[in-house]
């Protein structure tokens, strides 16, 4: 904790430099550099700055940008890349822009509360604001875990509550509406050529095993064996650079599917397509080949067949509702549907699946009925 005499006087005093030298809650060195005039001025700053490093580390005083920093580069090594993406642009775009500047210990509930009340009028959906909210508490705790602020204030503001909300309804294909889509998948693929077979693959293999888009785009002919499909992967489209292939969401999402007769034919057609191609390998993707098929074409191609099908339009995580939708119309075990659907626990599906039961619910009445 060394002292510096520096060039300058004030008041006759000279001008000193004073270090203190300290390793932060990661280990990594740190210091404080500031100015005294006169000899044992610079001696008593000494003493003061050395004394408050031990009873309150200078971190207590981090902007909440800096906290970011540090949060998102803990943070980089913890989570996929795809969710260390979202982290970042959620707290970048509703949490910095207020309290960028502010000190850790400047969070109060006075301000917690205007900027609740800044979010609340923004033209967000009621999820959104219960992720910014569950974004903005986590890095809070990560600083209340490393000591540089002694709680967490967010919580006793309260997440946001919507007295209006309703029961959230699912939006899924039946097989029949399903069947009239892919038919004009068909034609176009008949009538356009070779790769658009490719865009009625997806589809098929969406409805079919209720895969995520990513996990669709990842799949390679490596990943079928016999009468089984394994999902070990992932591709996110929308980082910075070229595609990124990840592992897949969760360890639930590493998966085994057996492959229901239908999709084994449309499979093995589309491979005979393939092997036909120059250069064609196991390792090429089923939809796309070298390269996976672009979202903002599947977009595309979902809004034509549908409006050529006469069928209402879906987004393409609704295939993967539509998967799950008809499994538990026929009374298929939750926890085989939580399966295949690749959850990390079986709540999630039960939530929002639940209510596609009827037959649990006739056989249910059946019951009660026969009480005479």
């Amino acid at each position: 904790m060394p002292i510096y005499k520096m060039e300058g006087k004030k008041d006759g005093k000279q001008k000193y430099r004073v270090r203190i030298n300290y390793k932060d809650a990661f280990g990594e060195d740190k210091q404080i550099d500031r100015v005294a005039y006169g000899s044992n001025e610079a001696k008593e700053l000494e003493q003061k700055l050395s004394l408050e490093i031990k009873e309150k580390p200078p971190e207590s005083r981090l902007t909440v940008k800096e906290l970011f920093e540090e949060y998102t580069k803990v943070k980089k090594y913890e989570v996929r890349e795809t969710t260390l993406h979202k982290t970042e642009q959620i707290l970048q775009n509703h949490v910095l822009p207020s309290f960028e500047n502010k000190k850790l210990n400047q969070l109060n509930l006075i301000s917690l509360q205007k900027w609740k009340t800044h979010i609340e009028e923004k033209n967000l959906s009621f999820k959104m604001k219960k992720n910014i909210f569950s974004e903005f508490r986590a890095m809070l705790n990560f600083a209340v875990k490393f000591a540089y602020m002694p709680s967490n204030p967010l919580p006793r503001v309260g997440n946001f509550k919507n007295a209006y909300e309703t029961p959230k309804s699912i939006n899924y294909y039946t097989a029949e509406e399903f069947l009239k889509f892919i038919s004009k998948a068909k034609e176009a693929a008949e009538t356009d050529g070779f790769y658009e077979w490719n865009y009625y693959m997806f589809f098929n293999i969406a409805f079919y095993t209720g895969l995520r888009k990513g996990e669709i785009h990842a799949l390679k002919w490596t990943d079928i064996e016999n009468e089984t499909l394994h999902v070990r992967r992932s591709i996110a489209q929308k980082l910075k650079g070229e595609d990124r292939e990840t592992p897949p969401k969760n360890k639930s999402s590493y998966r085994s599917l057996q492959i229901p007769t239908p999709l084994k034919n449309l499979l093995d057609e589309h491979r005979t397509r393939y092997e036909a191609v120059d250069g064609f390998t196991e390792d090429w993707r089923i939809c796309g080949g070298i390269k996976c098929l672009r979202d903002t074409t599947i977009d595309n191609r979902n809004q034509a067949y549908s409006k050529f099908a006469g069928v209402k339009q879906l987004r393409i995580h609704d295939f993967r509702h539509s998967h799950a939708s008809l499994l538990a119309n026929e009374g298929i075990n939750i926890q085989e549907i939580a399966r295949r659907l690749g959850h990390s626990k079986i709540e999630i599906t039960w939530n929002t699946y639940s209510h596609l039961y009827p037959r649990e619910e006739e056989r249910a009445v059946n019951i009660l009925n026969k009480i005479v």
